[in-house]
């Protein structure tokens, strides 16, 4: 793992500094990432695999957590053999997932605080979501719809993630270059998607599974010790 990409154990600043570099918009995921909403994912899931006869499984994990409503049903459909169809499954994911969020949404630690400083530092905010759109608004509901200029959901791009177009979209909404963008993530699908789109990113797993390592990848293991200042940094120009 390179050095970019190792957890931060340091306490992080208070804010930055006169002058200190800023991202041009930082580009949050929804799920596991500003809110606890990726349990509840694996559990809809869960649920209907166990009615499928095919229990979730750690190999399981890639096909669902971070992944579309529809890449997790064409999974479940090819796994068990089940007769429903992929769209059945799809929507009965669908539904399930949003009556928990409905039911549980809680914001992760710190990303409210963090949220609020980059408003207070006119830092444009998007929100880039693989869910559907009712679910994303479900918990915007929850967490405010004014904290972001732009907000994606699944269906608004072609592709969904680990493809780029959702954070091409963003940025492009925004009228940025995605390389001047931070990108938060919890998943490695996530992860994928914005860096292919040639943003830097800051991972803050939500599961146990291993993150990708890259030159513009940092981990850190909470948003609480996420700041402006690091969040600078990570789209500042390398020295020469």
């Amino acid at each position: 793992m390179p050095e970019s990409a190792q957890p931060a154990s340091a306490q992080p600043a208070s804010g930055v500094t006169d002058g200190a570099a800023l991202p041009a918009a930082v580009l949050f995921d929804m799920d596991g990432t500003l809110v606890d909403t990726e349990q509840l994912w694996w559990q809809s899931a869960a649920e209907i695999a166990e009615e499928l006869s095919h229990p979730l499984t750690d190999q399981d994990a890639p096909e669902v957590l971070g992944q579309a409503v529809e890449h997790t049903a064409a999974h479940l459909h090819r796994v068990s053999g089940t007769s429903l169809s992929e769209a059945e499954l799809a929507a009965r994911l669908g539904e399930s997932f949003a009556g928990k969020v409905a039911a549980d949404t809680v914001p992760r630690p710190g990303a409210l605080a963090l949220l609020a400083a980059l408003r207070d530092a006119r830092v444009p905010t998007a929100l880039v979501s693989a869910s559907p759109r009712r679910v994303v608004d479900l918990v915007l509901s929850v967490i405010g719809r004014d904290w972001f200029a732009v907000t994606m959901a699944a269906e608004d791009t072609e592709r969904t993630k680990p493809a780029p177009d959702p954070y091409l979209a963003a940025a492009e909404r925004l009228g940025l270059d995605p390389a001047a963008c931070v990108a938060v993530e919890d998943t490695p699908t996530g992860v994928a998607s914005a860096t292919a789109a040639g943003c830097a990113v800051l991972a803050v797993p939500s599961t146990a599974t291993p993150m990708p390592d890259g030159e513009r990848i940092t981990l850190l293991a909470s948003l609480e010790q996420a700041d402006l200042a690091l969040l600078g940094k990570l789209t500042a120009a390398p020295a020469v």
